[in-house]
């Protein structure tokens, strides 16, 4: 039997749902609007949910917001969640908005391995079948790891024959690189693994802010210039951006 709507699970339920991105900061007077309580009422479940961690007071106005307690509720949803379900849907759009080939990347161990790809529907095309396995640091997907990575780890890498400098390519060059795809957010593979194929890859994080998978686009090198290249950059980056909103990460921009 399904309990009353004006349960106590109810009403704590329509009190967290009064927080919002847009109204992080509510008063008592607010929620008891918002809810249908009286003021006392809400008073006391928020004395409640404050002491669970779940609301915190701020000291100056008296507001509420919500608390890093539900960190601990939400935690292990947050961390069970399929990226490459979540992903879907988003690459479907990549693929559709660009004529290319749109993928998802995760790292195991050492490679970046292919989990989801939508192929594009041109006749001429680059893909990245399901499983593929990369380890030559002139990949856009392995450079987003790594560039995600402490540089001994990187160095360790290389060392063990993990992963393969890229031909050409001096470690300096490579730890310069991956600095820099840190800080632009973004890494290219302007025909550097294959003479007719270009890469681009963004990070995509989690709650936690770490990267934990990459999506990419590739596409034959003869269609693109310097214009489109920057759009599919911007392209890239903002759906790996909507996925890591949908993955939890509070600082990425849907």
């Amino acid at each position: 039997m399904s309990s009353p709507r004006n349960s106590v699970v109810h009403n704590v339920i329509d009190v967290l749902r009064c927080f919002s991105t847009e109204n992080p900061l509510v008063g008592v007077t607010e929620i008891a609007e918002k809810v249908g309580l009286h003021k006392s009422s809400v008073s006391r479940l928020l004395a409640t949910l404050e002491t669970e961690g779940w609301v915190e007071q701020d000291a100056t106005t008296r507001r509420y917001r919500l608390g890093l307690g539900l960190i601990a509720i939400a935690g292990p949803l947050l961390a069970n969640l399929n990226v490459r379900h979540i992903a879907f849907p988003y690459l479907q759009d990549l693929a559709e908005a660009t004529q290319e080939t749109a993928v998802l990347a995760v790292w195991e161990g050492s490679v970046a391995v292919t989990v989801e790809q939508i192929v594009s529907q041109r006749t001429i095309k680059h893909t990245s079948p399901l499983g593929a396995r990369y380890a030559s640091t002139g990949s856009a997907t392995v450079q987003i790891f790594l560039s995600h990575m402490a540089e001994h780890a990187v160095t360790a890498l290389l060392d063990n024959g993990s992963i393969e400098l890229q031909s050409g390519w001096t470690r300096p060059e490579l730890h310069e690189r991956l600095a820099t795809v840190r800080q632009q957010g973004f890494a290219t593979n302007l025909q550097e693994t294959f003479d007719d194929e270009v890469g681009i890859a963004a990070p995509v994080y989690d709650h936690r802010q770490e990267v934990i998978a990459a999506v990419l686009i590739a596409a034959p090198a003869y269609r693109l210039n310097d214009t489109v290249t920057q759009a599919l950059i911007d392209q890239c980056v903002a759906t790996a951006a909507k996925i890591s909103t949908r993955m939890g990460n509070p600082d990425s921009q849907s």
